[in-house]
């Protein structure tokens, strides 16, 4: 593995620092995947703080172990996911919706404004799944909604 031609940071804030070839830093850079669900390790961008890439990385475990784990812990504080494991109650069948549910991060409630929020994922790591947005803009990951237990099933099933 050679080296790679850019070094990232962190400055005293906490803000990611890339300084490329070119020699000039640029403060405030996040990391986005170009599919956060399918294949998480491959394609992230490197953003300036203006939204301008400053570097595409192919995959992930390409780059040195430092680098990596510097993009793959801001990565982590920016995606906030919750994946959904049983869904315990639906307040009504018509949307808007108030939905509880049981998460990785424990028991919430959601409120599903249409159905239209609720997306099929297709692709290899989630053929079965589904990601579900609330009305606050948080989504919530069904990795295989068949695997649900069959009461979480039966109320999912009249929104799909």
């Amino acid at each position: 593995m050679s080296a790679p031609a850019f070094t990232l940071n962190r400055n005293p804030f906490g803000k990611l620092v890339f300084v490329g070839a070119d020699g000039i830093a640029h403060e405030g850079v996040t990391p986005v995947r170009a599919f956060a669900l399918t294949a998480p390790d491959e394609g992230i961008a490197l953003l300036s703080a203006e939204g301008k890439e400053l570097l595409w990385i192919d995959r992930l475990a390409d780059l040195p172990a430092p680098l990596r784990t510097l993009i793959e812990e801001e990565l982590a504080q920016r995606e906030f996911m919750p994946e959904i494991h049983r869904i315990v109650a639906v307040g009504s069948f018509v949307t808007p919706s108030t939905w509880r549910v049981e998460t990785d991060r424990g028991e919430t409630e959601l409120i599903l404004k249409s159905e239209d929020d609720i997306r099929r994922l297709h692709g290899s790591r989630h053929p079965r799944g589904l990601l579900i947005a609330d009305s606050n803009g948080i989504h919530y990951l069904i990795r295989d909604r068949d695997a649900l237990d069959a009461q979480s099933r039966k109320l999912l099933k009249r929104f799909l």
